[in-house]
């Protein structure tokens, strides 16, 4: 056992000069993980950002512009006045994404409560604007209604009032999201791809011949690649959490970085040795690729870092709940942004755990096959 972990640990440091010499592989390590973290975290978001509004107002009463002066930026650009003549052509070439029809009476109507409507037009084109646009209408149009009828005292006539609190994300801003989540992703298709490239490379370059005249055993070379590999990705995505996500981006991290890592760490036995099986099924590194895209794309669109678990069927859900990117995406949000524990996560790493012996076993069941190929 300890000259197998020596080996083990001979075969490891060569691999990590192997990966440090090769120039295109740790430029898109760096690229992943620094630029590409804040690309994403601040191109792509969620909320709705300078959405275009036009506003027509039959009311003109203290009320409904209260209700114009609260659309504000960034998440609205000014609302332009429109005659009703001009909502159609307007909305049909896209122009405006909300049109909001204030009716006569508007004010007069809710002091005498009987509750008139405020009618919002959506361009539902657009589509993720469109959907929380209207959500964030009705939420600052009733606010500003309250606030109206709270200063002329009426609003002590309500039976109920709510008040609503985030918790995690009091100002639900997407880059605290999609920055970690990018993070996980990149950790998953980097993983594959680096062991996959590593195992490939010793065969195209011919040298897995060296390896073969070595007194080495398959399963040691095997661990080595997981084992080195791994390590790069882990030391790349805990910096990438820290200085870019947490430093420049100022996502707060609730929980023990050091609980991640060790999650991470085990995450990562389980996708590189993935990565190596799939490398000893694929002849050539561009077949590799081909491989590899539907795997990571299947791991992640199934992993509910896009799309919650909630919403997708029964059975697609039963089998995402089985899948190492699933169960590491759901402990990574419980860890970063709920600060669990140990006890709360446990569930997640033994499927993990479970995941990662059944693909190392596959990985150096075939890798050894291989070898014996070429020997």
């Amino acid at each position: 056992m300890t000259r197998w972990i020596l080996n083990v640990a001979l075969l490891s440091g060569k691999e990590l000069r192997s990966v440090m010499k090769d120039v295109t592989l740790m430029a898109l390590i760096l690229f992943a993980f620094t630029v590409a973290i804040q690309l994403v975290a601040n191109g792509v978001r969620a909320e709705v950002m300078n959405a275009s509004v036009a506003i027509m107002d039959e009311d003109h009463s203290e009320l409904s512009r209260r209700l114009r002066d609260a659309i504000q930026q960034p998440y609205f650009k000014p609302p332009e006045d429109i005659e009703r003549s001009a909502i159609g052509p307007a909305m049909n070439s896209g122009k405006y994404i909300f049109v909001i029809e204030i009716p006569p009476r508007f004010e007069a109507d809710t002091l005498a409560g009987r509750s008139p409507s405020v009618q919002i037009l959506v361009d539902a084109t657009a589509m993720t604007q469109a959907g929380l646009g209207a959500a964030y209408f009705q939420q600052i149009f009733a606010q500003e209604t309250l606030d109206f009828l709270h200063a002329r005292g009426l609003l002590e006539a309500l039976p109920v009032q709510v008040e609503s609190r985030m918790h995690f994300n009091p100002n639900a801003q997407s880059a605290w999201y999609t920055s970690v989540m990018q993070i996980v992703t990149n950790v998953t298709v980097l993983s594959i791809i680096l062991v996959g490239a590593a195992v490939i490379r010793e065969r195209e370059h011919s040298t897995i011949e060296h390896l073969l005249v070595m007194p080495v055993r398959a399963s040691e070379i095997a661990f080595a690649k997981i084992l080195a590999n791994g390590l790069v990705i882990l030391l790349a995505s805990i910096a990438s959490l820290w200085f870019v996500v947490h430093g420049v981006l100022g996502v707060p991290l609730t929980g023990s970085l050091l609980l991640f890592t060790a999650a991470m760490f085990l995450y990562l036995f389980s996708v590189t040795s993935l990565g190596m099986w799939m490398a000893t099924l694929a002849p050539s590194m561009p077949q590799f690729g081909l491989f590899a895209v539907p795997v990571y794309a299947i791991a992640y669109l199934l992993s509910g870092a896009a799309t919650p678990l909630e919403s997708m069927p029964s059975a697609i859900r039963t089998i995402a709940l089985c899948l190492p990117t699933t169960q590491f995406v759901s402990l990574s949000q419980a860890i970063l942004y709920r600060g669990a524990g140990v006890r709360t996560i446990l569930p997640e790493l033994a499927i993990i755990c479970g995941s990662g012996v059944f693909f190392v076993a596959m990985a150096v069941s075939r890798f050894r096959s291989m070898l014996s190929r070429q020997g």
